[in-house]
């Protein structure tokens, strides 16, 4: 998931120098790769008054746009905008990086007073009427047939965005919709503190020894050490995140245990106590409603997708629901074999949603002998991450260098420089955050401090990726799951989006793409991971340093598309409800009731229930970013298996140089410079279609 940070860039400061003194919020960016976040000299209580100047500096610098007695230009208007909010872009960026990572009750007090002032300065820009009429006007102009390509994208992305925003509005309508705006902001905080708080507090102890029956080593040592940490007088704790209770799902012998860890993690935001997420959930989904409406939309939905590539509704529920059937199809002939374990076993109880992970491993293993547990000695987190840079540097020419001498905002974080292998130039910065701890949110996400552009001279990006993996004993090795190691390539792609971009204006930088096409670029480079190039030199037995042996790699390989059914089912029931939730036009619902009904008309699984559940569905009320957007990670995914085609089917595989050029070239390199219905065509030579992404899950072709 890329986590989408505030896009107002590259500013001259114009603030109170006392301030930018004391405050060391305030400072520009300095050392190094064009200056790098002073995370040693940041304090929580510093936040209130930097953000204060800094949204006062953005605003007077939009006033100097928006009033200036000469004609409206590309330099003096849209280039003047890229170069604003330099110094609040740098403070939001730090905001969010502790509201992800390091969010402590201090923090959070402070999180729900200012989130709405950023809100509140988006409203002042989209709905300066001097400064729209500017932007429409170059828009409008005859300079535009004169300007480049890349010029003319930014200027229409900048009307664009605020059109969308209310530009056109009226001002009663404008008054309103920044008042939800307002409002959204501060709910959007109140859900993500809710379910963060409901993850750091509830936890599965394991009392006794035989609590632990079934778990693999390091999962039993990460769960020694979390009661540790937590100072808990017990032997053991499970954490409330999906770091950890997927691997006790997966692994547990305990059935009761198993029960027990899974309702605490489905129930996340839905508990009888503080954090209870349904109430917030639904005035969102019902200001969202009134501002679509107030935008000239029928609902939230037709507003959101209405920047996307999918553009209506209706074609995403078309992809989704032509994958839904066979994928419930083979979820229904995988519990048909789960079953037989179970009366193999001298059981009668039919399948639950906590027994699908642990039934689906000993499927796994009877029908394709290929072991979670035989698998997991060979995936070491370091290696893997060395196996990442390995790949990086054969498709996109990179190189990574770790470096010591840049500040981090943990001692868990780690720094690498990453530069052209060819011409030595540095390009930017890796961040890797790893490990969970309190405080930080569940989950694998990517993170751009700084886009990169060259308009106003070289400026490189700084991305980071961050993780949950759990810490085992002292000195020894991470090993992670085969699910865990394709995220961590998944969320790298993202990274390696913002790495490799090589575009001018930041807003159209990096990861700044729709929002249905920025998981291609992360999907497709989980691909490299099964490749036996990189499970031969990266997939290394933690004990004995032997490489995966050929035949269990081929196993891997055999079993490539077993329990599609699950996880795909798992995910659609997810994107599926987001829709329909956002197809409301007056969402006056019990989210219980809606959920259920939702999935009963879906005829839903009753052995899984959504990855999501909706009283802890974040990627859609945690922010705008992915509402009734979920889908996008399977329009992105046919995007994904049909330029994998390119390589495997109509290349020379994976590791062909001419198809990766073409692939940094058209995809990579150019954010959203073009339009991804021209860029990926040019990459691929035609549209992509969804057959290639039937095959690659091994379902029927219609």
């Amino acid at each position: 998931m890329r986590n989408l940070l505030f896009t107002v860039l590259i500013a001259v400061p114009m603030m109170n120098l006392d301030a930018q003194n004391t405050n060391p919020l305030l400072n520009d960016w300095k050392g190094k790769y064009g200056g790098v976040p002073a995370f040693s000299e940041y304090k929580v209580s510093q936040f209130r008054s930097a953000v204060d100047v800094a949204i006062a500096d953005k605003l007077r610098e939009i006033d100097v746009i928006a009033t200036l007695p000469t004609p409206p230009s590309f330099d003096n208007t849209i280039a003047a905008m890229e170069r604003s909010g330099k110094r609040l872009s740098h403070i939001k960026a730090i905001f969010d990086i502790y509201s992800s990572n390091l969010n402590t009750p201090e923090f959070e007090a402070v999180e729900a007073e200012i989130t709405p002032k950023f809100s509140e300065v988006n409203n002042q820009m989209y709905q300066n009427k001097k400064l729209f009429d500017r932007i429409a006007a170059v828009y409008k102009s005859a300079e535009m047939k004169k300007l480049t390509p890349e010029q003319k994208r930014l200027v229409t992305v900048y009307y664009q965005n605020f059109v969308r925003e209310g530009a056109l509005a009226d001002p009663k309508s404008k008054t309103r919709i920044a008042e939800i705006n307002k409002e959204l902001a501060g709910l959007f905080t109140k859900f993500s503190q809710n379910q963060l708080a409901d993850e750091n507090n509830l936890y599965l102890a394991l009392q006794t020894e035989a609590d632990f029956d079934g778990l693999p080593k390091e999962l039993a040592d990460a769960a020694r050490s979390e009661a540790k940490e937590r100072h808990l007088e017990v032997l053991g704790c499970i954490a409330n995140t999906r770091s950890s209770i997927e691997p006790f799902l997966t692994f547990s012998n305990r059935r009761d245990l198993r029960e027990q860890a899974f309702r605490i993690f489905v129930s996340r935001g839905d508990n009888d106590n503080a954090n209870n997420n349904n109430a917030t959930l639904v005035k969102i989904l019902k200001l969202r409603a009134e501002k679509a409406k107030l935008l000239g939309f029928k609902t939230f939905a037709d507003w959101s997708l209405s920047n996307t590539m999918a553009q209506k509704p209706q074609r995403t529920l078309d992809l989704m629901l032509s994958v839904w059937e066979p994928a419930v199809l083979k979820v229904r002939e995988d519990v048909a074999e789960m079953q037989k374990i179970v009366a193999a076993e001298g059981n009668s109880f039919a399948i639950e949603p906590w027994d699908y992970r642990y039934y689906a491993e000993k499927v796994r293993k009877s029908k394709y002998d290929v072991d979670a547990n035989q698998i997991k000695p060979y995936l070491q987190m370091e290696k893997l991450r060395e196996g990442m840079f390995w790949v990086a540097g054969e498709i996109f020419n990179l190189n990574f260098k770790q470096v010591y001498d840049v500040p981090v905002f943990h001692p868990d974080v780690r720094v690498w420089e990453v530069s052209n292998k060819t011409t030595g130039k540095v390009v930017g910065l890796w961040y890797f955050d790893p490990y969970a701890r309190k405080g930080k949110r569940s989950g694998a996400w990517m993170t751009a401090y700084r886009e990169q552009s060259r308009f106003d001279g070289e400026v490189m990006t700084i991305v980071s990726n961050n993780c949950n993996f759990i810490k085992g004993a002292e000195g020894e090795p991470i090993l992670i799951s085969w699910d865990d190691a394709s995220t961590l390539f998944h969320e790298f792609g993202h990274a390696l989006h913002g790495l490799c971009s090589n575009v001018n204006y930041p807003l159209l930088s990096g990861t700044n793409t729709p929002r249905d096409y920025v998981e291609f670029p992360s999907q497709i480079l989980e691909r490299w991971l099964a490749t036996p190039e990189v499970l031969n030199r990266f997939a290394l037995h933690y004990q004995t340093g032997a490489p995966m042996p050929m035949n269990l790699v081929n196993r891997i390989e055999a079993a490539a598309t077993f329990n599609e059914g699950f996880s795909t089912v798992e995910t659609i029931s997810s994107a599926l409800v987001d829709m329909q939730l956002h197809l409301l036009e007056n969402p006056e619902i019990d989210p219980k009731d809606f959920e259920a009904k939702t999935l009963y008309s879906l005829h839903m699984p009753h052995e899984i229930v959504m990855r999501h559940r909706i009283p802890q569905f974040g990627h859609i009320f945690s922010g705008d970013d992915y509402a009734a957007g979920y889908y996008g990670y399977l329009w992105a995914d046919a995007i994904s298996a049909d330029a994998t085609e390119a390589f495997t089917v109509d290349g020379k595989g994976l590791y062909d140089k001419e198809v990766a050029k073409r692939l940094l070239k058209h995809v990579f390199s150019v954010g959203n410079t073009v339009d991804p219905e021209v860029s990926y065509p040019l990459f691929r030579g035609k549209k992509s279609t969804t057959d290639a992404l039937m095959r690659a899950r091994n379902f029927p072709i219609k």
